[in-house]
């Protein structure tokens, strides 16, 4: 018997349906300093929270109440939480932690997590839908929905079913990497990867990134050090007067992520503390 999806964690007490509740209540859902500092993971987390749940969405004929929707009602209308759990939860949801689509999906992940406990084998192999919502949660609590999706920091548009499904994937939620992305990416940030014979663009030498700051733009230029911190580089001026061999490329935020991620997990992210 399968006990959880592929390429997903065990089924453990933090991922129960009561440590996803108890992880939820932890949040601080009016913190709109954490939202704007974490602005730039917030966004991408929610992008892979739509791109997960359009797979979901798709595969259970639920297209229409995409996408802030109860998944597990979807998969199994029987599911019930227990009844310690279920009253927590409902008097969690009367606090008033966010309009209805963050309420449908804080419920929609406790009894998501109620539904994984039951290690099922009718699952498809998609990945958990709701984790990185709940990331995002986590750095800055919730959002608005309007003519776009509002993050208290950033504003994404409302995709199609179909766009959502064919955006590139974030496979990452990893606290350490997210504050990486987070750290100091003030104005307009443009990633650069290292390239060289034997370090391709998928695997590159290092990471880069140029920031753009303030009315009066100040160009910042900044590497992703071993030490887990960006720290200055004039990699760039050497580069146009000719005095550095080694190449580079730009490169979309999600890759710059993945690099982040590889350096972090080889590396320990206790070096950036």
């Amino acid at each position: 018997m399968r006990t959880h999806q592929s390429g997903e964690p065990p089924v453990t007490a933090e991922r129960s349906a009561g440590g996803v509740l108890s992880r939820l209540r932890a949040v601080d859902w009016g913190d709109w300093t954490a939202a704007f500092e974490h602005a730039r993971s917030r966004a991408l987390l929610m992008r892979e929270y739509l791109r997960r749940s359009a797979q979901w969405a798709r595969h259970y004929g639920a297209e229409s109440v995409w996408p802030f929707f109860d998944i597990a009602e979807h998969v199994d209308d029987s599911v019930c939480l227990s009844p310690d759990v279920a009253s927590e939860l409902d008097a969690f949801l009367r606090g008033g932690i966010g309009p209805y689509p963050v309420e449908r999906t804080v419920a929609g992940a406790v009894r998501w997590a109620e539904l994984r406990c039951q290690e099922r084998t009718d699952l498809p192999d998609l990945p958990d839908p709701y984790e990185p919502l709940l990331a995002l949660y986590e750095r800055g609590g919730g959002f608005h929905v309007d003519q776009a999706i509002d993050l208290n920091g950033v504003s994404l548009p409302r995709w199609d079913l179909g766009t959502a499904i064919a955006a590139p994937p974030f496979l990452t939620t990893a606290t350490a990497t997210l504050d990486a992305l987070d750290s100091g990416a003030k104005g307009r940030v443009t990633y650069f990867a290292l390239v060289d014979e034997g370090f391709p663009r998928e695997r590159p030498l290092g990471l880069m990134r140029r920031r753009v700051v303030g009315r009066e733009p100040v160009t910042r230029d900044e590497s992703f050090g071993r030490n887990l911190r960006w720290e200055p580089t004039d990699y760039f001026g050497l580069y146009a007067r000719g005095h550095n061999d080694t190449d580079h490329v730009e490169i979309p935020e999600i890759e710059a992520a993945a690099f982040i991620d590889r350096v972090i997990l080889r590396i320990g992210p206790s070096r950036s503390s």
